[in-house]
């Protein structure tokens, strides 16, 4: 398989932990979004979609977005499950991955924040506002169910997609300085992944595309 990707994409990020968390090889093939790579003619004749990420198959079938792929890995590759049994608990696990992919992400992806600036003329301090305020909204409702549902993961003591979306958008709320002391039950169960190797190897500074650090 082959895994259309760029190191901060927090949606490739999802991917990558499902597929790590599923014990699956992949080349990774770097998109770079700051050069619009995902706008060039050969990218979009794979992915007409034109974003990150991308999953290639085995039989060169192309995969957009991050959670059909993890849908599509799971249904495939179905053990380790990353979805419950239990048909209320999978509903659950899928409500919380809806509310960070659907309801937090989209209005905090770089086509947003460059629009704000391009369009509205939004400073740097206007941009990490906006993303500060709709990332507390969807924090809050995230934190509280996690109050009911965690275990040393989102739900319970196995990993699930609800994980794979978390870790990313609190990679993000670090990166644009959110304030994390009211969010304990996220920040203990993001703690507890990023032990991990599966989700240690999917951060983005360990991706091929990722800056050299000094």
């Amino acid at each position: 398989m082959k895994l259309y990707s760029y190191f901060r994409s927090s949606a490739a990020y999802r991917v990558r932990i499902a597929l790590n968390l599923k014990g699956l090889s992949y080349d990774y093939v770097p998109v770079n979004l700051l050069e619009n790579e995902q706008k060039s003619a050969q990218y979009l004749s794979d992915n007409p979609q034109g974003l990150v990420p991308a999953l290639m198959t085995d039989d060169g079938t192309v995969i957009g977005q991050s959670v059909a792929i993890m849908e599509w890995l799971e249904e495939t590759h179905p053990q380790p499950a990353l979805l419950p049994n239990d048909n209320l608990q999978r509903a659950a696990v899928r409500s919380m991955l809806n509310n960070i992919t659907c309801d937090i992400h989209p209005i905090l992806n770089m086509a947003v924040t460059n629009y704000l600036q391009d369009h509205l003329s939004a400073d740097e301090a206007q941009v990490f506002e906006w993303y500060r305020t709709w990332m507390a909204r969807g924090f809050q409702a995230v934190e509280t169910t996690l109050a009911m549902s965690s275990g040393d993961f989102c739900f319970g003591d196995t990993p699930s997609m609800a994980d794979c979306a978390l870790v990313p958008q609190v990679f993000n709320a670090d990166r644009f300085k959110l304030p994390m002391e009211a969010y304990p039950v996220i920040r203990r169960v993001v703690e507890h992944c990023k032990q991990l190797e599966t989700f240690r190897a999917a951060h983005p500074l360990e991706q091929v595309d990722a800056p050299k650090q000094n």
